[in-house]
């Protein structure tokens, strides 16, 4: 199985998988933690940094440019599908639309970097904002919008994602136990 040349990254740490057939458009902006799996179909156009054991499945996508930023905190994951908007036009008619518009006549645009905190997860199919940040430990249920910060250790769904339920913190004492002190 074909991997991608880690050698572009910007730092690359230990046991980790970058599937051939990924497209990122900025290497040396992205810093990788150990223990990390990225799926085949990955698109990301943004910088970023990511922790430990964090797993970005298949087809999902990550843009805005190199104004756009990412963190990814200790075991976090994306799963498949899912797409993360860091910098997006208003859309309030200010200008024209689109990354190839030149300066002076572009729509006002909205540049803020996305945070995953430790132990966060995204489902299936998820949409994330600009500017947004999961929270420690909290959820975004399969299919969900997310235009909103969420709360610690909260399980959110729907479109736009509402908190529907609290989440155990027990996955602390695990990852205690795999050295890490939380």
């Amino acid at each position: 199985m074909d991997q991608y040349d880690y050698s572009k990254l910007k730092s690359c740490g230990e046991n980790v998988f970058i599937s051939g057939n990924v497209e990122i458009r900025r290497p040396h902006l992205i810093t990788i933690g150990s223990h990390i799996a990225i799926d085949t179909g990955f698109y990301c156009t943004v910088g970023a940094q990511l922790g430990d054991y964090i797993h970005i499945g298949p087809y999902t996508t990550i843009i805005g440019g190199a104004e756009g930023f990412l963190t990814m905190g200790h075991f976090t994951t994306i799963a498949a599908g899912s797409r993360l908007i860091c910098v997006s036009d208003e859309h309030l008619g200010a200008g024209l639309v689109g990354p190839t518009i030149p300066d002076g006549f572009k729509d006002n645009l909205i540049k803020k970097p996305i945070f995953i905190e430790r132990f966060a997860s995204i489902g299936t199919n998820c949409i994330v904002y600009p500017g947004v940040t999961l929270a420690e430990g909290s959820v975004l249920g399969a299919g969900s919008l997310l235009n909103r910060n969420t709360e610690p250790w909260t399980i959110y769904v729907g479109m736009p994602a509402r908190a529907v339920k609290h989440r155990s913190q027990l996955m602390k004492e695990k990852a205690k136990a795999l050295g890490y002190n939380l």
